[in-house]
């Protein structure tokens, strides 16, 4: 019954990408992004009275006003970062651990920040659970990175922000990307997908319309 279920989200996926190719420019997401889609057991990450909906292709809530995102988005995300078995990442936004845990099966560590104490704390204890040694999570003020492990290969936000917060930038490896949801709370956002170039010049582009919780720091 799952691996059915999880079958039609990846069958469901892949029309979505194909549908969407004229804002991507994607018509078909890296085989290792899939193989990773297919891998993660989302069940896991959402509340035990969701789990018959886990493997739909829409966001469900996580509480404390949060959601864990629809799995097309994940993959479109971490298909727009080209993440490498070599990278060191940055995520922004733990929620459930959901998103960590696709991005920990293609790059070599992950570091993510959680606002919400909670959720920080059931995110690590489940990553662990399911065998994750190369992501490390931790409680923070996600406007302020994660200076100790920067420069990062690439930095992934599941939050929307009304504008790039400074410090991401400067944690941005030369060559780097970042894959982040800009726009008013509640209002119009995009996905916006920027590229640090050697000199560190940032490449920036809209790549489609989303709808994220808002981002959060410990000043709102």
């Amino acid at each position: 019954m799952v691996q059915r279920q999880a079958e039609e989200m990846l069958r469901k996926i892949d029309r979505d990408c194909r549908t969407t190719s004229s804002y991507t420019g994607i018509s078909a997401f890296a085989p290792e992004v899939m193989q990773a889609m297919a891998e993660v057991p989302r069940e896991a990450f959402v509340p035990d009275e969701l789990k018959p909906w886990a493997y739909e292709n829409r966001p469900l809530p996580i509480g404390n006003g949060q959601t864990i995102s629809q799995p097309y988005i994940v993959a479109l995300m971490t298909d727009l970062l080209h993440p490498d078995k070599d990278d060191v990442v940055l995520e922004v936004g733990a929620g459930s651990g959901y998103q960590a845990a696709v991005l920990g099966r293609l790059v070599k560590k992950l570091y993510t920040l959680e606002i919400v104490p909670t959720l920080a704390k059931n995110a690590a204890s489940l990553l662990e659970k399911l065998g994750y040694t190369n992501i490390e999570v931790s409680r923070g003020d996600a406007t302020k990175g994660w200076p100790e492990h920067a420069p990062y290969d690439g930095i992934i936000v599941t939050a929307a922000a009304e504008q790039i917060p400074p410090a991401l930038i400067e944690q941005l490896k030369p060559g780097g990307r970042l894959v982040i949801p800009i726009g008013a709370p509640h209002g119009p956002q995009d996905l916006l997908l920027v590229q640090k170039d050697a000199q560190g010049h940032l490449r920036r582009k809209n790549i489609l319309p989303v709808a994220f919780v808002p981002f959060t720091s410990d000043e709102n």
